[in-house]
This record gives C-alpha cells, sequence and structure tokens, in this order.
C-alpha cells in the first residue's frame, strides 16, 4: 500500500490513520475531513463544550503538529465528491486522489426536518459538528424556552444543559415512551422521572406536523392539533449513516455501509469503520454508534489493512452525562427478555442488568460504577451470574465475579 486514503477526520478515522502509523506502515496516509477543524472528539459537544466547561482546543486529539511528525498529510475543509472503485481514485474540489486503499469512517448526519415541515426556518437546529453548537451556543439564556424533538441520548443531553442554564424545556417523543431503540423501558423510565423532576417538560405519543414561524421557528404544531410555542428548537430524530459516496460508488448498504468481520466492504480494496458501519456481531448485521466502536473498530480495520486477518469482536460500552446522573450502559441488550433491577449501595444508584435466559447480555448503570465494571468484566469473560443473586442487594458484587 504505497498510499491509504482515509475519508472522515473524526474518531474512527484518526484512530485508523493513527493505527495505521504506530503499527509500522511506511506509506502514504491521507486524512480528509469536510469540516476546518482537526480532528476532534464528539461526546463533550452535547454535555461540557455547550455547557461552556471546556474549551475547543480540549476537544482536539491530538495539537495540530501531530499530524506533521507523524507523517500523515491532513486535508480540511474538503468534502469528497466521488469515490471510483475501479480507477481507485476519490475526487474532491476538482481535485483527483489516487489511492491503493481506502477506508470510508464518515460517521453518521443527523436527520433533519424537511422544508415543508419547517426544517430550514432559522432557530432550528441540530447537534452533531462543532459547528453546530458553535450556531446555537448565543440562544441558551435564562428564561428562553426550548423545544427538543426526539428523547434520543442527544436530546435529553441537551435538554439537560438545557435546563441547567434556566431555560425552558419541552421534549416531544413520537413514539410512546423515550430511548426506545437504544434502552430497557426501565431505564427509560428511570431518566423520563429524572428529567420531570428536574422541570423538563416530556410528552409522548406526540409527532408533529410541522414547525411554525415566518422566517424563523416561533413553535410546533403537533398532529393532534395542539401548539407548542419555542423560541428555538434542536432536533434529535436519527441520524443516517449510509454516505451517498457509498451508495454511488456501488458498495453494498443496509443501515450502514455493509463490512465483514475484518472491516472489508463490497469492494476490493475498499474499507469501511465506524457509525457508517454495519458488521457481523451475535450472528445479526449490527451498527453501533458509539466512541467504543468507532475507535476498536478502525483500530481493528488498521491492522486488517496491514493484513493481521483479525476478525473484529467488540465488547461494547457507551455512556451519557445528564444532570448529575452518570449512566454507564456494559455490553448490549439487543435480544434480551428479562431486566433484573438491582438498587445500588449509594442513595439513588441502581443497575439494570439485561438478560436472554440465564445469559447476561449488558447493564445500563446510573451513579453505580461498581455496577458497571462489574458487569463489564463478566460479559468481556462470558460469564453470567444468577439473577436472583444480581437482584439481592445484599450479596456484594465481587461475589458475582467468582
Amino acid at each position: 500500500m504505497e498510499h491509504v486514503v482515509v475519508i472522515g477526520a473524526g474518531q474512527a478515522g484518526f484512530s485508523l490513520a493513527a493505527k495505521l502509523r504506530s503499527e509500522g506502515h511506511q506509506g502514504r496516509i491521507t486524512l480528509i475531513g469536510d469540516e476546518p477543524e482537526p480532528p476532534y472528539q464528539r461526546p463533550p459537544l452535547s454535555k461540557k463544550y455547550l455547557l461552556g466547561e471546556m474549551e475547543k482546543e480540549r476537544l482536539y486529539f491530538r495539537p495540530p503538529a501531530f499530524y506533521a511528525e507523524q507523517g500523515i498529510e491532513l486535508r480540511l475543509g474538503c468534502t469528497v465528491e466521488a469515490v471510483d472503485p475501479a480507477a481507485r481514485t476519490v475526487s474532491l474540489g476538482g481535485e483527483t486522489i489516487g489511492w491503493d486503499a481506502l477506508a470510508i469512517c464518515t460517521g453518521a448526519e443527523p436527520v433533519t426536518l424537511p422544508e415543508a415541515q419547517g426544517g430550514l426556518l432559522g432557530g432550528v437546529y441540530t447537534i452533531r459538528k462543532l459547528a453546530d453548537i458553535d450556531a446555537c451556543e448565543g440562544e441558551f439564556r435564562p428564561g428562553r424556552r426550548l423545544v427538543v424533538l426526539g428523547g434520543g441520548y442527544v436530546g435529553l443531553e441537551a435538554a439537560a444543559v438545557a435546563r441547567s442554564k434556566g431555560l425552558e424545556v419541552v421534549l416531544l417523543q413520537r413514539s410512546e415512551r423515550i430511548l426506545r431503540r437504544v434502552a430497557a423501558a426501565e431505564t427509560a423510565a428511570f431518566i423520563h422521572a429524572l428529567h420531570e423532576s428536574r422541570g423538563v417538560e416530556i410528552r409522548v405519543n406526540a409527532p408533529i406536523a410541522r414547525l411554525t414561524g415566518a422566517g424563523r421557528v416561533d413553535g410546533v404544531a403537533l398532529e393532534d392539533g395542539s401548539h407548542v410555542p419555542a423560541d428555538f428548537v434542536i432536533a434529535g430524530i436519527g441520524a443516517n449513516c449510509v454516505p451517498h459516496l457509498a451508495v454511488e460508488a456501488g458498495l453494498s448498504v443496509a443501515g450502514g455501509i455493509l463490512v465483514d468481520d475484518f472491516g472489508r466492504t463490497s469492494a476490493p480494496g475498499i474499507w469501511a469503520a465506524g457509525d457508517c458501519t454495519e458488521f457481523p456481531f451475535r450472528g445479526a448485521p449490527t451498527r453501533l454508534e458509539s466512541v467504543q466502536n468507532a475507535v476498536d473498530q478502525a483500530e481493528a480495520v488498521a491492522v486488517n489493512m496491514l493484513g493481521a486477518e483479525k476478525p473484529y469482536r467488540p465488547a461494547p460500552w457507551f455512556w451519557s452525562d445528564q444532570y448529575d446522573l452518570a449512566l454507564q450502559i456494559a455490553g448490549y441488550g439487543r435480544g434480551h427478555d428479562r431486566v433484573i433491577q438491582r438498587a445500588g449501595a449509594r442513595e439513588g444508584a441502581r443497575s439494570h442488568w439485561y438478560y436472554a435466559g440465564d445469559t447476561l447480555l449488558a447493564c445500563d448503570a446510573m451513579n453505580d460504577p461498581r455496577a458497571y465494571m462489574t458487569a463489564k468484566r463478566l460479559i468481556e469473560s462470558g460469564r453470567s451470574p444468577d439473577p436472583a443473586l444480581v437482584a439481592d442487594p445484599s450479596v456484594e458484587l465481587k461475589t458475582l465475579l467468582r
């Protein structure tokens, strides 16, 4: 591989390029990002950065000098317009760049409301990139009214920041509960109650008809005919993980770019990693939107590009910070048939353990780091404690590891 081109300068793209170099790749590496900023971490955007508790420079994975030192050519503010698998080229800004191996690490793009529903009105924001936060930062002023569309983690974290800054917040969820796709009903109920205790109004079964306003949003009209006033709106209504580049290049896609156990796409010489991929996990195509997956899969793909032939076997973990809640998630709860609840040692701490039959799949730990670490060790070693012992708070967590 004389020249490796990496499209996407987020967590996965950065991790893949850095791993290639640290594993001894001597050829050229070009890392292409469509933002003007050097690669940076995204989770703090809807938390500490939005709260004003983190400087922009602290978001960067490495200082700009790192890329020159490592011989990684960083192309920022560049949009790749096309990928040609046959010619092994990418096109950007009238320039054509050849590659011997290509890695697509484009992450996910937030779903936006169409123009017909008011998606282009002023005061309507998504939260995915640094520029998104910088654009809406001035809206977060005490006494103003924010309407959040969507009860996923991004929307909930934005709601928590807004309440912390003294705003009035209404969150609209089109289905019967928040976190419907990513958490058990027990965890969703816990977080729902937390937000309501902090003054967030959550409306479930509340599909929207359109945003209202002339030039700038002034509210949200619901399908039931009601209207919710708003000074601004944040839409957290999902993510599109299939880049148009992959579709136009003829790669196999579903919920993301389809890759095998090693990170190969359907086209020779083209690999993919991170949020934009769908890969085999526990016998089913799986897409994981997480820092853990972006880093681990990208590093696995890097060593496979160098010939390791090592299948990627993730050990998923996630986290979310809302108010004083630290939610830590070990494992992946898909396919669970029951949830075991366990009270924590500290007041307000608890954990929810996901089982399929007698097999432990995952654990949501709320202000309970010991439960999280215990569950993580159990899942990674393939052990499943008796659910009755898990449910008994008098049984010490460390005994579950024996």
